[in-house]
């Protein structure tokens, strides 16, 4: 016992020596840092990157492209037409899905057309209904019919038929080349260790950025969009496969070996099914990612809710978008616990043998509605609107409350938008590229302060500096006020179950909801402006600091609670010296969070006239420019890279110190 208190204490003696040494090197290097910007003065190369410093990235990227696609073959074939044809072959299984759900098909027979409906929608409903009950119980019938009433009584049926089918086509091709990435990098390291920074890129780089190159090469319509929306939804899926395949007990393994499996086999029949519960939760964050690309693909031609919300945004139609946007949010939130039923094992439990029965309920009303055309498609007479209502009550508060809300506005953008603005536009690059770097170093050592150095470095060598400092500036005042805003509700929520249960549905509609639909009663409030992004950026982002605050206080174990009441701790003394410290790690996580969502919600913003980073990707596609939608989007990545690997060594840190202690 002496024995092992005396190594416990020599650790955390070398691990406080470590900390005092990083740290003093840290506030060293900052301390030079400041002097040499004093000393230099105001000197242009101190405060602005050269221009003879500035790497011209974007324009290599573009004309790397024009070349591809104009000079570049394969086996004597051009490039652009091994795309083209790749395009024409996704096309067919999408415009299978979309005759099936959305459109109908027409079959020439001799000199006659033969007509086929869509399938009904009375069909598609009973079988969603029969699903639900037989996978989720009551609960989640409950909720497959209330989806299904919205989707019919605003006549939003079509529009997410057509979403479900370019889903349905997304989702498989993601989740499978998801399933083989993560088995190759699960049996051979040297493939992780190269997916690793292409996966963080596709996390991280915004959906704009990508969205130039796919319309190059696959052209405008609903392939490309379908292209995008893979390449946005496949990250989670490789690195749950990964996780669930790491995860399968070592016995299982060794009785497939004794067992005599081959690779192949041990692959298929022993890995993959013991693994299903982690594969089937990837799968579910493809198809969650999937319904949060529909507004961003309908920019390249993917129709359905996802254009009648960014028609109902060009419009300012504030009641058409909700009713729209809500339609996506009510579809998610059924398909995740759809997600949730099937990856608890649910199925397995089934009574009727779904496989036969979802697909004879479909032809059979199909058939039916070919007689009785009101089954084919909703009626019209079923169809109202809440549009004209909403638009009133936005009128009304615009009114009625304008100085109000004006005044808010007013005060935050004098006294902390600007302010917080013109601080980071007038540090010194070079200032903040070595201060990153030392902070960098007193958290994780050599290795981190290198990688912020270089992202830093690359930020600023590409002529994206200034840009990138507004993004900062945006996300970092918008992070505080969620981090303000979440904390203390998630606080609350851990104290309070009848909190908890508000909070749950909040949060789980928040992060649901598309980040499109933000911005329109935002926009209809606070008009355009940093303001109007600050808004919908916190709206979005708070719902991790709420979560992972809630999750972190009730994870504290009970008998240190029991211990601290036994010690005559008061509740307030609870929380602030044990409940909260222990807790920091989880929070701190729900920090990288919230920074992650309000930079991915950065570029959304630039629709209401930011003029930052996001902006930068969203002029690139506009106008087609490759190059700088690319390397813009990669200064965002690199933000995000900086932020995440700063936070995660913190977290390390704090949990390696609670272990000690």
């Amino acid at each position: 016992m002496a024995d092992t208190t005396s190594g416990m204490s020599t650790s955390r003696q070398a691990a406080a020596g470590y900390g005092l040494r990083a740290g003093a090197v840290a506030v060293g290097a900052i301390v030079l840092a400041t002097l040499l910007w004093v000393a230099a003065g105001e000197a242009e190369w101190v405060m602005t990157v050269p221009a003879w410093m500035v790497i011209p990235l974007a324009d290599w990227v573009s004309v790397g492209m024009d070349w591809l696609m104009r000079d570049a073959a394969i086996l004597g074939v051009s490039v652009r037409d091994v795309l083209r044809g790749f395009s024409s072959i996704l096309a067919i299984p999408l415009d299978v899905a979309l005759a099936a759900l959305a459109r109908g098909a027409e079959i020439p027979f001799g000199a006659v057309d033969i007509v086929l409906p869509p399938f009904s929608w009375i069909g598609v409903a009973i079988a969603a209904l029969i699903a639900a009950w037989q996978l989720g119980g009551r609960r989640l019938t409950i909720l497959t019919a209330l989806t299904l009433a919205y989707l019919v009584l605003f006549g939003q049926w079509v529009s997410a038929m057509t979403t479900f089918a370019s889903i349905a086509v997304a989702v498989p091709i993601g989740v499978g080349l998801g399933l083989v990435l993560g088995i190759l990098a699960f049996m051979k390291p040297s493939v992780e260790r190269a997916l690793t920074p292409v996966l963080d890129l596709m996390q991280t780089v915004p959906v704009f950025a990508y969205l130039v190159p796919v319309l190059v090469m696959f052209g405008f319509g609903p392939v490309s969009a379908m292209v995008a929306t893979v390449i946005y939804a496949t990250p989670p899926m490789v690195r749950m496969t990964i996780v669930a395949l790491r995860g399968v007990p070592p016995e299982t393994l060794e009785f497939g070996t004794m067992a005599g499996c081959t690779r192949l086999q041990m692959i298929w029949r022993i890995l993959l099914p013991s693994a299903r519960s982690g594969l089937m939760v990837g799968a579910n964050q493809v198809v969650m990612l999937s319904l949060n690309m529909v507004i961003i693909a309908s920019m390249i031609g993917a129709g359905g809710l996802g254009y009648d919300v960014l028609t109902a945004l060009r419009r300012l139609q504030i009641g058409a978008g909700l009713e729209a946007g809500v339609a996506i949010t009510l579809i998610a939130i059924v398909v995740d616990r759809f997600g949730q039923a099937l990856s608890t094992g649910a199925a397995r439990q089934a009574d009727l043998p779904l496989r036969w029965i979802l697909p004879a309920v479909l032809v059979a009303f199909t058939v039916l509605a070919v007689f009785v055309p009101a089954l084919a498609v909703p009626p019209d007479y079923l169809t109202v609107s809440t549009s004209s209502f909403w638009d009133a009550v936005m009128t009304w508060i615009n009114v009625e409350l304008y100085d109000f809300l004006n005044a808010i506005k007013t005060f935050l953008l004098i006294y902390v938008l600007l302010p917080a603005k013109r601080l980071l536009l007038a540090l010194p690059w070079i200032w903040v590229v070595g201060v990153l770097a030392a902070l960098g170093w007193s958290i994780g050592g050599l290795r981190l302060a290198a990688l912020v150095a270089l992202l830093c470095l690359f930020i600023a060598l590409t002529g994206f500096w200034e840009p990138a400092m507004v993004a900062v500036y945006l996300c970092g005042v918008a992070v505080i006020i969620a981090a303000a805003i979440g904390i203390p509700v998630g606080v609350l929520s851990a104290k309070s179950e009848r909190v908890h249960g508000v909070t749950a549905v909040v949060v789980d509609t928040l992060q649901t909801m598309p980040s499109f639909v933000y911005l329109i009663p935002v926009v209809m409030l606070f008009q355009v402006g940093d303001f109007a992004a600050l808004v919908a950026i916190v709206a979005y982002a708070v719902a991790p600091a709420i979560r992972y605050t809630d999750h972190g206080i009730r994870g504290v174990s009970a008998e240190v609670l029991e211990g601290a009441r036994m010690m005559g701790c008061t509740p307030r003394q609870i929380l602030w010296r044990i409940q909260l410290p222990l807790a920091l790690p989880e929070i701190l996580v729900g920090l990288n969070q919230t920074i992650m969502m309000a930079l991915s919600m950065l570029v959304i913003t630039a629709l209401v006239g930011t003029r930052d980073l996001g902006q930068e990707v969203y002029i690139a596609l506009t106008q087609a420019d490759i190059g700088q939608g690319l390397v813009a989007g990669l200064c965002v990545a690199a933000i995000a890279i900086i932020a995440d690997r700063l936070i995660k060594a913190a977290v390390a840190r704090r949990r390696a110190n609670l272990a000690d202690t």
